[in-house]
């Protein structure tokens, strides 16, 4: 076997022989598994009443790649009360036991990478650093989360008293039965983020993963069990709407995170507490702004914006698709753009030379058609615009071509609303004020870039910017790849629920409730 290739967000290269021989390895396992049936999974009992639905491939739909069966609401039921069932032991298993458990899962994700990430690559179209890094990731966050634990000597803190016979502190607690509803954007790190400091803080956890990314999310589930979390602590609940309704709506669970649309993110939060406040954690979407100004490098700065915009070929809630560029400057930056995503190789993401792999499913695919064709009628085409059918090389999958446009008017609704797709708008302004002013202009508030040679302006920007994730002059992407313990990543405004971001220092907290304790001596 060869020698493992860590790979996170920032990876910028893809040469080293010893990751493509590994992830190869992986990929002839992970085809290996292909028709496979995934089952419910509730305390250990592998369940199929559901129904049966397939997980087809992105890349071509001829492939399935598993069978899978949806949580009945019996299932989902079943599976709230076991882990109610098993919180009281797992709560009072000593916090060190836990994070032994949690840190073992995470080896186990790091050992498996090269085949989980070819499974990724299968099922919802990541090239290969893409998905070696989204497994990384997970397993980053769970080592993360352990180790804010065991800083934090398991939030137990002494306080002040009142009197020499009492003795007070203030301890954190779990809540109960938690749900994660993961998308299918980051089908492991979005799962194993949330369900690992669930874990870790002594929350049972109720995993429903997006239908595409369902096989993912059940290796993501193997890993905990076989890391030795008992089956009782950690249920898999595949489907659709209809069972992460289920999920909200059960009273019996006490907390929940969902990371999905805006709109689904105000209904989860509208419907949840609905007999008193329980936690609820929403991380949503995102209408991410780059600015770059007459100073910047402008070969950085497009680099930077191709790599953000057209990663998982723009279906990232952080992904760049708006881009507002000083008027003096943005011809060459059009132009360095326009090269950057013609360089692009489009096709099947488990092959070596591919940067973009296909959208995710074909109402994506419209929605890319449509953003294209008002484009046309309202801007201008730069570069890109093409859906590519299987008569032009490719397989029978959703296979689009990255896209600049520009000449949109500043309120156009390309400018204002989500996408999910690889296509990215530039704008000229007149001014930092403007841009700046034109960038804040959302209910978004995710994620933002800025390129710039003078520090004035980068310090300005980074005072008035309203978004909880940002970079300065970053090639390795102007809006994308926050790393665990180095980008906390969350939202403000519409984009994020709770102001405390995943993969940063207060995020463990979440999933913990206070106590305060004051014990008086007899």
């Amino acid at each position: 076997m060869t020698a493992r290739v860590r790979v996170t967000y920032a990876t910028l290269s893809a040469d080293n022989e010893d990751l493509h021989t590994s992830y190869e390895e992986g990929l002839r396992v992970a085809k290996s598994w292909l028709g496979a049936t995934i089952p419910t999974k509730v305390a250990g009992e592998a369940r199929t009443a559901g129904a049966a639905f397939a997980v087809t491939s992105p890349s071509d739909t001829a492939i399935r790649l598993c069978t899978a069966h949806a949580a009945t609401p019996e299932d989902t039921d079943d599976a709230v009360r076991s882990a109610a069932a098993a919180f009281g032991r797992w709560r009072r298993t000593p916090w060190a036991e836990r994070v032994a458990l949690l840190r073992r899962a995470a080896d186990l994700i790091s050992e498996r990478a090269p085949e989980l990430a070819a499974l990724m690559s299968m099922e919802v179209g990541k090239n290969r650093l893409e998905a070696l890094g989204d497994v990384e990731e997970s397993a980053d966050l769970i080592r993360y989360y352990c180790d804010q634990y065991e800083a934090a000597d398991g939030f137990t803190a002494p306080m002040d008293t009142l009197s020499p016979a009492e003795t007070t502190s203030s301890v954190l607690r779990p809540y109960g039965p938690w749900a994660v509803i993961s998308p299918f954007n980051f089908p492991m790190a979005l799962a194993a983020g949330p369900a690992g400091a669930a874990l870790v803080a002594g929350n049972p956890v109720l995993i429903k993963p997006s239908p595409q990314g369902t096989f993912t999310a059940a290796k993501l589930h193997d890993c905990l069990i076989d890391a030795g979390i008992p089956a009782g602590v950690a249920h898999l609940l595949p489907g659709g709407d209809e069972v992460g309704q289920a999920l909200v709506e059960h009273d019996g669970v006490a907390g929940l995170t969902f990371t999905g649309s805006t709109a689904t993110g105000a209904l989860v939060r509208a419907r949840f507490s609905r007999r008193f406040p329980k936690p609820v954690i929403t991380e949503t979407g995102g209408k991410n702004a780059a600015v770059v100004t007459a100073s910047a490098d402008l070969a950085v700065a497009a680099a930077g914006v191709a790599r953000s915009a057209f990663g998982l070929s723009g279906q990232k809630c952080s992904a760049c698709s708006r881009v507002y560029v000083q008027r003096e400057v943005v011809d060459d930056f059009l132009a360095a753009l326009a090269a950057e995503a013609d360089a692009l190789v489009v096709g099947d993401p488990t092959q070596r030379a591919v940067f973009l792999g296909p959208v995710i499913d074909a109402a994506a695919v419209a929605r890319y058609t449509a953003a294209v064709d008002h484009a046309r009628e309202h801007g201008r085409i730069v570069v890109g615009g093409d859906v590519l059918r299987p008569d032009e090389g490719r397989s029978r999958g959703h296979f689009v071509t990255p896209t600049v446009v520009t000449g949109l008017p500043a309120d156009d609704p390309l400018l204002r609303d989500e996408l999910f797709v690889p296509f990215v708008a530039v704008v000229a302004v007149d001014s930092l004020d403007e841009a700046i002013t034109l960038a804040n202009a959302t209910d978004y508030g995710l994620t933002a870039g800025f390129f710039s040679g003078d520090d004035a302006e980068i310090e300005r920007f980074l005072d008035e910017i309203e978004a909880g994730v940002v970079y300065v002059n970053r090639a390795a992407g102007a809006t994308t790849g926050a790393w665990p313990g180095v980008q906390p990543f969350g939202g403000w405004k519409g984009s994020g629920s709770s102001g405390k971001a995943g993969g940063g220092p207060h995020y463990v907290q979440l999933y913990l409730r206070e106590q305060s304790r004051t014990v008086v001596a007899r």
